[in-house]
């Protein structure tokens, strides 16, 4: 099994815990100054380098949920919110690329795209918000790859995790010249870094709730084999772009999504509840949906 870490804030101290706690159970932090978890996966050792940080730290027990407990997207500098990137690709699902290019083809160039900054990501149970008149807004279960630039801007692997990539793909049926518009929607991420090469698969299901009764259910997968492309070429591609390899800087890289809601014929309205369940990996995202309105910060 994977080494999962993950940060929090608790009483204005940054905090890193192991595993995927469970709601009422007692949590065990240690306490990691900001900067130190990053800077740990810099180092040759990787992996063993950040579990002998978090073994020799300070540590706490709290009762997991406590709504004092906030928990922070993987490796997030809290003290510099533009040191931090989200972008990734589209069309990269074979599900999806199949119908476009048939499926002994070769896929085209992956298509990389914007997402926001860093201090720009939501945790679960925060509202994902989007324009207030969007066309057609979609939901897309995604795997994400973390990675942190060193001061030579070389990218260092730390691991992986997930999300939902919220876009307005009806901005890009009418144009795809507007895709870059239709990207700037709210992101949801799990804040547990998984240490470990990306997984070959990542499934679970998504329901959407309207009125507090699910309205749609549909499963999805996310992993390496469900994609076009290796991840390999997916990394080169980013980080061909020399924007992204500026030293200190961290990178979440979302590589794509199956088949949403939308593709079955069912549109996302305000006030919907968006849960992501990636059973395989025990992680759940659970967002309300919110047309118009302002962002709050992390």
């Amino acid at each position: 099994m994977s080494v999962i870490v993950s940060e929090y804030t608790y009483r204005g101290r940054r905090y890193v815990s192991l595993g995927i706690p469970t709601p009422g159970e007692p949590q065990t932090l240690h306490h990691v100054a900001d900067g130190a978890l990053r800077a740990a996966f810099l180092t040759d050792a990787g992996p063993q380098a950040v579990t002998a940080l978090v073994d020799a730290a300070e540590t706490l027990t709290v009762t997991a949920g406590d709504p004092e407990l906030q928990p922070l997207p993987p490796l997030l500098p809290t003290t510099a919110g533009g040191q931090a990137l989200v972008s990734g690709f589209l069309g990269t699902h074979k599900a999806k690329s199949e119908a476009i290019v048939g499926y002994n083809d070769q896929p085209p160039v992956p298509k990389w795209f914007f997402k926001g900054l860093g201090s720009w990501l939501r945790m679960p149970g925060q509202p994902l918000v989007v324009p207030a008149e969007p066309v057609v807004i979609i939901e897309e279960a995604e795997m994400a790859l973390v990675y942190v630039n060193d001061d030579q801007g070389v990218p260092h692997y730390a691991g992986y995790t997930f999300g939902n990539d919220l876009c307005d793909i009806g901005l890009h049926r009418i144009d795809p010249g507007y895709t870059a518009s239709g990207k700037l929607c709210d992101t949801a991420f799990s804040p547990h870094l998984f240490l470990g090469e990306p997984p070959r698969a990542a499934t679970g299901r998504v329901t959407i709730e309207r009125d507090g009764r699910p309205a749609w259910e549909g499963k999805f997968d996310c992993g390496a084999d469900a994609l076009w492309f290796r991840v390999d070429d997916l990394v080169d591609r980013a980080f061909s772009f020399p924007a992204l390899r500026r030293p200190g800087l961290v990178n979440y890289v979302l590589t794509g999504a199956d088949l949403s809601s939308f593709h079955d014929g069912f549109h996302l309205t305000d006030g919907d509840h968006i849960v992501i369940d990636i059973a395989s990996h025990g992680v759940v995202l659970s967002n309300p949906l919110q047309f118009g309105g302002t962002t709050s910060s992390l």
